[in-house]
């Protein structure tokens, strides 16, 4: 059950349950730390830089930089090896019924991606008390919260959870969903890339998904915000018409972009049935036979952008 965003953090207690709003406001988040208990533990992972962590972060908070929870360089958006993984959550002390609170940098949009993608992977990983801090860090500071240097002593765990596919589709199933047409596929990423006119550097060619609708990740914030905007997200699963017995695929690059997608859309919306591709379009046209794409361009275009690419590397 989703609770309405302007109870914000309060938890309800029904006999021994405990639900956590997905999103939380600084504000909403201090407390918790002061209520946090064996019986329901509660862990700020920051997913921020380790020099960033170590100049300052909430009391009580474990640095997990957000690139422990990627793929290689070549497909970030790739799952690392789920024992991987399981590795990291033991390192953090976390436990199937730990109240598991995101933050990142939160300077800007972009950085929120971070966020909702480790807590995709938390989600998937079982736990289901999950929160993030809406605008991480700068709103925190802004706030004029506590902070600190002291690094916490965590005593490993030792949950070792299955990864569950329920909200990830692989290249396949995404296949079979624009053959079949039987999918609301959502591409966040900003329209340039929708329309082809950019690409991803890992990406083999521009384009996307042949049956996609555009629907950029920023529609979700107030204008020059880090603050994902509940109304916007509202109003942007109304206009998606979606349908109780689809599955709707979100993807952009890398899976980070369409995380905040899936965040907002399974997440504040309530819409069950939201999945990510978590490879994406670095994943789909890496294919070893080519995929079908929609707004690509034509072969000359791709080499002269090529050249393009390669020169603005080498003189940037």
């Amino acid at each position: 059950m989703k609770y309405p965003l302007f109870l914000g953090s309060l938890l309800c207690l029904a006999g021994s349950s405990w639900a956590a709003a997905p999103l939380l406001t600084p504000q909403e988040l201090a407390p918790l730390l002061e209520q946090t208990s064996s019986n329901h533990p509660l862990r700020v992972i920051d997913i921020r830089d380790p020099k960033e962590f170590a100049a300052n972060h909430i009391p009580g908070a474990v640095s997990a930089p957000y690139g422990q929870w990627r793929g290689p360089a070549n497909n970030p958006g790739d799952l690392p090896a789920t024992e991987k993984l399981v590795a990291l959550l033991q390192a953090l002390g976390l436990q199937a019924h730990s109240h598991a609170v995101v933050v990142s940098t939160g300077k800007d949009s972009t950085d929120f991606g971070a966020s909702a993608r480790v807590y995709w992977t938390l989600k998937s990983l079982g736990l289901t008390e999950l929160s993030i801090v809406n605008g991480g860090m700068q709103a925190w500071a802004a706030a004029q919260l506590p902070q600190t240097t002291a690094v916490s002593v965590i005593t490993p765990s030792s949950y070792a959870p299955s990864f569950s596919s329920e909200w990830l589709v692989s290249r396949e199933e995404v296949l079979t969903h624009v053959q079949q047409q039987d999918a609301h596929l959502i591409d966040a990423r900003p329209t340039a890339f929708y329309e082809g006119d950019k690409q991803a550097p890992a990406a083999k060619i521009a384009g996307t998904l042949p049956g996609a609708q555009s629907l950029d990740y920023n529609q979700l914030f107030a204008p020059k915000s880090s603050l994902l905007d509940s109304q916007a997200t509202q109003a942007m699963a109304s206009r998606i018409a979606l349908t109780p017995e689809q599955d709707t695929v979100a993807f952009c690059n890398t899976g980070h972009w369409a995380a905040t997608q899936w965040f907002a859309l399974s997440e504040i919306a309530g819409q069950p049935r939201t999945k990510l591709y978590a490879g994406s379009m670095v994943d789909w046209t890496q294919a070893p036979e080519p995929l079908p794409t929609a707004n690509t361009p034509s072969r000359g275009e791709q080499i002269m952008r090529s050249i393009r690419n390669s020169l603005e590397r080498l003189f940037n």
